[in-house]
């Protein structure tokens, strides 16, 4: 049985990742819809299959397509999931999927009236090699139990894309800590084996953009499970020196090693991505992690198929992105706080 899907809302560059990755694991791409018609030019161009739908009713009326796509303006994500829900599809949305308490609530009822899948595409974890192998690894015992994560997401703001204007105004994605911290979050809950956890602290500052008073650019946050604490860094300053949108990192400590993810780059050191050392009983080593396979679009393709739950829980799905809402809406603001 071939999946057919279709992608709504190419507002985040996300989209074409979330594209190739259900192509590159042999589902069909037969309709997709933007209301933007250059932004459809764009996509076409690069995926030159199926048909321009004109509305989402379209796609969503259409009962031979399987899964819908999407990297809409984060506030209009969770909607789009429960309409494809509703209409008994499945659902893949870009991160953040949620921008309130709210929508979360109704996704989750829905969800589970349903049965369909609402799967989160954490591309950091899910479709990044070193985040990958470090799974691996850490299920078969390299480091023993793992008792902390440290994650770091620099982003930088400007020079290598072009940044739409809801990316300015935290009400349309949900803050700095929903938005980019939600990576970080879920990777704590899957290396550490959590199905709960409680946010401790968490903090956010407009410490650099203050012409965007409607942003941050700065946040952190630790989280606590019961066995297990994560740290969490996330900001808009990556300097322009850098070559890369950001030194996105990892920490993982176990009770017997380490694991150290240089995930876009190692500055001053090897080339390329997915950089992986791992420190255990008997030395160092640095792992090349270019051949590490990206199962998440095959797993997805056999959970629609088999009604099964595998490509990423659909509890952790929920759980991530109501602890990042959770940060977010106890962050101290230490530029307001400072005047």
């Amino acid at each position: 049985m071939s999946i057919r899907f279709a992608a709504v809302g190419f507002e985040h560059g996300h989209i074409y990742g979330q594209v190739a990755v259900m192509l590159e694991a042999g589902a069909e791409l037969v309709a997709c819809h933007d209301v933007d018609a250059g932004r459809v030019a764009r996509f076409q161009q690069r995926f030159p299959f199926g048909r321009r739908a004109d509305s989402i009713a379209q796609i969503l009326q259409d009962e031979t397509i399987d899964l819908v796509v999407s990297a809409a303006v984060p506030c209009e994500r969770a909607e789009l999931g429960i309409a494809a829900m509703r209409h008994g599809k499945d659902y893949m949305s870009d991160k953040p999927a949620f921008t309130d308490f709210d929508q979360l609530r109704r996704a989750r009822q829905v969800q589970a009236e349903t049965g369909r899948i609402f799967s989160i595409n954490f591309s950091e974890h899910l479709t990044q090699k070193a985040t990958v192998k470090a799974g691996q690894l850490v299920k078969a015992g390299a480091i023993g139990q793992v008792v902390q994560t440290s994650g770091f997401g620099p982003h930088r703001l400007f020079g290598h894309v072009q940044r739409p204007d809801w990316t300015f105004d935290r009400r349309y994605f949900g803050g700095i800590i929903n938005d980019l911290a939600s990576h970080q979050i879920e990777q704590f809950l899957y290396f550490t084996r959590s199905d709960e956890a409680e946010v401790v602290a968490a903090t956010v500052g407009n410490f650099r953009f203050t012409q965007y008073p409607r942003m941050h650019d700065f946040g952190d946050l630790t989280l606590r499970s019961a066995q297990a604490v994560g740290h969490i860094r996330v900001d808009w300053l990556t300097p322009a020196g850098l070559p890369v949108w950001g030194d996105v990192r990892l920490f993982i400590v176990g009770t017997q090693g380490t694991i150290e993810l240089r995930k876009n780059i190692d500055i001053a050191g090897r080339s390329g991505e997915s950089h992986l050392f791992l420190v255990d009983q008997q030395g160092t080593s640095y792992i090349d992690c270019s051949d590490t396979e990206i199962t998440y679009g095959r797993d997805l393709i056999a959970d629609i198929r088999g009604r099964t739950d595998t490509a990423i829980p659909q509890a952790r799905c929920f759980l991530a992105s109501e602890l990042a809402l959770q940060a977010e809406a106890m962050a101290v603001d230490l530029t307001g706080l400072s005047g």
